[in-house]
């Protein structure tokens, strides 16, 4: 949701036009695809982090708009709400001494703005959901002061009709409304993009999707939500549960929500863009003056500015997206799982066992997604967002063997994907000193069986049992969280539990 749009009211005509332009787009955006007219490969990447604003205390700061003034740099954006704010890096070759690149690059960058950050008395976090988040900071009046947030929460709360209601069930329980989408502001990611050919297209999304339940089981980093200890992942229940447009009688029917894990192995691009229009109402019906029709039939490339927009309105943890660089048009897949944090070394650890493993699972003479029923790949991603480092998996079964097994997540990241991601980092041309560092921090969880959200519910459970309060606890921990994540050690070492206070004299 980066594009400019600004805030106003749709009428019957709006939605119309839209319509009959996002039909015209996915038109002009087949006859590219039978042209050939994308980007040759040329193995990039990119990646964006969002991060979050927080006091001395622990407590959230609603001090985006001071704090982005003082940055004063085009690397740092917006987001949702006023405790929010994104970094975007700039996009690499995969090859080489891409992570230790793209490491100092992030270091840097947030050290300057944590600097920035400290002249209003606030710090940067990278944490999945920020565990001292209340209900009342996550209301309308929070939201960042940008036109496209207003305007979407407007039209998905048209849309919707009536409160927005939570219920995650998980360790505890956590049941309330809100009146606005200002709840989605908590889950802040990491999203991995990776520039693919339409013939490869197909393949990549697929593997990425098969991917994501091991991207949660080492990864998972968000276990807390106002004040309650719910899913180690917590955040595709909320992300899913704070912008649905359907009210109960829609759900019950079966229709399609717009945060979507999908329903199908797809064999293009085009499926996903197509679904998109096919099962999407639009939000934001706003009409650019391009046609892309006539655009195409001067031999020119069209933005298709509509189907952009709506895209970005589709909540897949895994999206297609299509843009223009250098006047030539070109397709990625952003993949949208993963939480934020717990440091720059973890995040890059969590990027590199991402584009290995898609990479390898993409190329298997026996593509996984030929073996695992799609679902299988949904109810996986679910157990992992669920249970974490203990969640059971379900795979197709090794060598001869016909059929799906269930297996420990740990077990088969380990015994099998890791090997995987080794063998695509290689073929990626990653250096193995690279390849090896961070590889090896995600092996190192699977052999502690630890991540960000067994640190926090270990470090939150050890400050409950020396008596202090649920909410003290929580910004205890928060606070660690903090000091150690300014280490860059990775969370695997850190020591659970909160320090033992110097005693005076």
């Amino acid at each position: 949701m980066g594009e400019k749009v600004v805030a106003g009211q749709f009428d019957l005509s709006d939605r119309n036009r839209y319509r009959d332009k996002l039909r015209r787009c996915l038109k002009g955006l087949e006859r590219l695809l039978d042209d050939k007219r994308f980007d040759r490969p040329k193995n990039l990447m990119g990646l964006e982090i969002e991060l979050n604003l927080v006091g001395s205390d622990g407590m959230p700061r609603m001090l985006n708009a001071q704090v982005l003034e003082r940055i004063a740099s085009r690397d740092f954006q917006t987001e949702l709400a006023m405790f929010n704010l994104e970094v975007n890096i700039a996009p690499h070759r995969l090859g080489g001494r891409v992570f230790d690149r793209l490491s100092e690059e992030l270091r840097t960058s947030l050290a300057y703005a944590d600097r920035k950050a400290a002249e209003v008395d606030a710090s940067i976090a990278m944490i999945g959901i920020l565990p001292t988040l209340g209900r009342d900071d996550l209301v309308s009046s929070n939201l960042s002061d940008v036109d496209r947030y207003t305007l979407l929460n407007d039209q998905i709360v048209a849309a919707r009709g009536e409160d927005f209601r939570l219920d995650i069930d998980g360790v505890e329980r956590l049941t309330c409304a809100s009146k606005s989408i200002a709840p989605e502001a908590a889950c802040t990611s990491v999203q991995l993009h990776l520039q693919v050919t339409p013939g490869r297209f197909a393949d990549v999304w697929n593997a990425a999707q098969a991917a994501c339940a091991a991207q949660i089981v080492v990864g998972a980093n968000s276990p807390f939500l106002f004040g309650r200890e719910l899913w180690r992942e917590s955040r595709p229940p909320l992300f899913q549960q704070s912008t649905d447009t359907r009210p109960p009688e829609l759900q019950a029917q079966g229709v399609r929500p717009r945060t979507w894990f999908g329903e199908r192995w797809i064999s293009s691009a085009y499926d996903l863009f197509d679904e998109n229009l096919r099962y999407f109402p639009a939000l934001l019906p706003i009409c650019d003056e391009e046609d892309p029709l006539d655009v195409l039939a001067a031999g020119g490339v069209p933005k298709l500015a509509e189907l952009v927009l709506h895209n970005g309105t589709v909540y897949r943890w895994n999206r297609p997206v299509y843009d223009i660089a250098d006047g030539v048009p070109h397709l990625r897949v952003e993949n949208r799982v993963l939480p934020a944090g717990p440091t720059v070394i973890d995040v890059l650890a969590n990027a590199a066992f991402y584009y290995g493993l898609v990479r390898a699972l993409a190329e298997e003479p026996r593509p996984v997604w030929t073996r695992l029923p799609f679902e299988a790949a949904a109810a996986n991603f679910d157990a992992a967002c669920r249970y974490g480092i203990d969640a059971r998996l379900t795979w197709p079964r090794r060598g001869r063997h016909s059929g799906t097994a269930e297996v420990d997540g740990v077990a088969l990241v380990r015994d099998e994907l890791l090997p995987l991601a080794e063998a695509g980092l290689t073929a990626w041309g990653v250096e193995p000193a690279d390849r090896d560092l961070y590889l090896g921090v995600i092996e190192e969880r699977c052999r502690r069986r630890t991540n960000g959200a067994e640190w926090q519910a270990a470090t939150f459970h050890r400050a409950l049992e020396k008596g202090m309060s649920r909410e003290a606890a929580l910004a205890a921990t928060t606070r660690r969280y903090r000091e150690l994540t300014l280490l860059n050690e990775p969370v695997h070492t850190w020591p659970v539990g909160l320090p033992e206070p110097v005693p005076l004299g």
